[in-house]
């Protein structure tokens, strides 16, 4: 009895690009990098930036998949990569003095994150005051699992928190987010 061979998973992908294997990097590449850069492209709202943390992602990618240790994680390793490359590349244009979107809710006395700045940029100005407003771990699984798109599970993995933590904050953060909008 013979069967096709299955397709690897992404974590046997990320194994296999951990010994040098440009073959499974390159399928790693093929599948994961549109909905990257339709994540990023939606968290950023700008194509050509979205392009370039995809690019430096991948980068980062074949060189620390020999660190990936996860089971069925791939999606949220990947995307925490992604978030960190976004956020760099955000630090780098406000060093440069490239314009960023400004929060004029936000205490001038306190400096905005660069995920804050990015995200104020994509979002209307009330929603982004609310979401300011939210406690950071309550702002951080809303992120994950609303804006991000990722399943309670990567937004576990991700946050390095429980699923159960997932799902209680983020029914804390949209009651808040409910309140803070009416």
């Amino acid at each position: 009895m013979s069967g096709a061979r299955a397709e690897p998973s992404d974590d046997e992908l990320l194994r296999a690009i951990g010994r040098g294997s440009q073959e499974a990097f390159e399928e790693y590449y093929t599948r994961n990098a549109a909905w990257l850069l339709l994540r990023l492209r939606r968290r950023c709202g700008d194509a050509e930036l979205a392009a370039d943390v995809v690019q430096e992602t991948f980068l980062a990618v074949w060189r620390a998949a020999g660190s990936y240790r996860g089971r069925g994680q791939a999606g949220g390793w990947l995307w925490s990569i992604a978030t960190r490359r976004l956020i760099d590349a955000h630090r780098r244009r406000v060093a440069r003095g490239e314009s960023v979107a400004v929060d004029l809710d936000h205490d001038p006395a306190v400096a905005p994150s660069a995920e804050e700045e990015a995200l104020a940029a994509s979002l209307d100005a009330d929603l982004a005051s609310a979401l300011h407003r939210l406690a950071p771990e309550l702002r951080a699984v809303l992120q994950a699992t609303v804006l991000d798109g990722l399943s309670v599970r990567e937004a576990a993995v991700l946050l390095d928190i429980p699923e159960g933590t997932v799902k209680t904050r983020a029914r804390r953060a949209r009651l808040h987010l409910k309140e803070a909008l009416t």
